[in-house]
């Protein structure tokens, strides 16, 4: 078996990675870092909440048919010149334009039509459509995402209960949790306006995560059995880690390379998904490396603790 292989010795898997530092012993300190993202934003959640866009709060619905081509920045800035804002979506060969908006009075909507007219191009007024669209729809959309979100960690409970043992799942869930709360408590902090695409956002990351720290999970448990008597339990999830790294950094730098081209170049209807995607990605690859197998190890402590606490009562009791 080669160095890289699962057969290497701790020593010889810290000799690979140039900057190599013990990740398991510094846990404490990962704790503290998620703690001091996660505090605020809860802070934030409670005192000011999440700016929701129309999709919860409700709005109007524009469908516009240009007589040619239009850009979504010449839309975005005439919108606001009228000081309205909101997502606006492209098709049909950029002549066909969605464009959702606050709820408008009929003066604000002659505006906003006349000012699209003079600074981005005449559109055919026969074929246009306007809806009102109430927060019921966003309500719902929240409400089954997380029937979701709580139907798909039950079922990665299930799983890796069934693959690895029930801590492993335990720990999972509660760093997928830690992802969903940074990127929540982030979006509240920075008031950046929450739509449809946003909860389709999460459930990605939620994705993501998971697999990543399977990856992790599953080095993990093959290592454990080759342990030796005398070997610490640390240094083996450690080794583990550092095992994965590679995977577990390439896989994410070309993640976020590919959204942070959509960020900059995918215009503004797919940029709070993009954005919300980066600091989730991010935020996962940073939790399946710092946070999942640290809370394992914290557990697994614990657990030991606790067997040995009982046997000594059991002796007192016998004498």
């Amino acid at each position: 078996m080669t160095k890289t292989g699962h057969s290497a010795t701790y020593e010889e898997v810290q000799k690979l990675h140039p900057l190599y530092f013990n990740i398991v012993r510094r846990r404490l300190w990962w704790f503290a870092i998620s703690l001091l993202i996660i505090i605020p934003g809860i802070i934030s959640l409670f005192l000011q909440g999440l700016n929701l866009g129309i999709d919860y709060t409700g709005g109007t619905m524009l469908d516009i048919t240009f007589n040619k081509a239009v850009t979504q920045s010449a839309i975005s800035d005439t919108m606001k010149s009228v000081g309205l804002e909101g997502p606006v979506q492209l098709s049909n060969g950029d002549t066909a334009a969605l464009i959702r908006t606050e709820a408008l009075e009929e003066e604000k909507r002659s505006e906003l039509l006349n000012a699209l007219e003079t600074k981005v191009g005449a559109f055919d007024k026969a074929s246009l459509k306007e809806d009102k669209v109430g927060p019921a729809m966003g309500q719902e959309l929240t409400r089954n995402a997380i029937y979701a979100l709580i139907v798909a960690m039950g079922m990665m409970i299930l799983y890796i209960t069934i693959r690895f043992q029930f801590v492993y799942a335990i720990s999972a869930i509660l760093a997928l949790l830690h992802d969903v709360f940074v990127v929540v408590g982030i979006f509240s902090l920075f008031r950046w306006e929450i739509d449809a695409t946003f909860v389709a956002a999460i459930l990605t990351i939620v994705g993501y995560s998971i697999n990543d720290t399977v990856i992790i999970f599953d080095r993990i448990r093959e290592n454990e059995p080759k342990m030796r008597r005398g070997d610490s339990y640390e240094d083996m999830v450690d080794k583990s880690v550092w095992q994965t790294m590679r995977r577990s950094v390439n896989t994410v730098i070309t993640v976020l390379i590919s959204l942070f081209a959509v960020f900059i170049l995918g215009g503004e209807s797919t940029r709070m998904f993009s954005l919300a995607m980066l600091i989730g990605v991010f935020c996962g690859a940073y939790s399946s490396i710092f946070i999942a197998s640290q809370i394992l190890v914290e557990i697994k402590r614990h657990m030991k603790k606790k067997p040995r606490s009982g046997g000594k009562v059991a002796q007192a009791t016998t004498k």
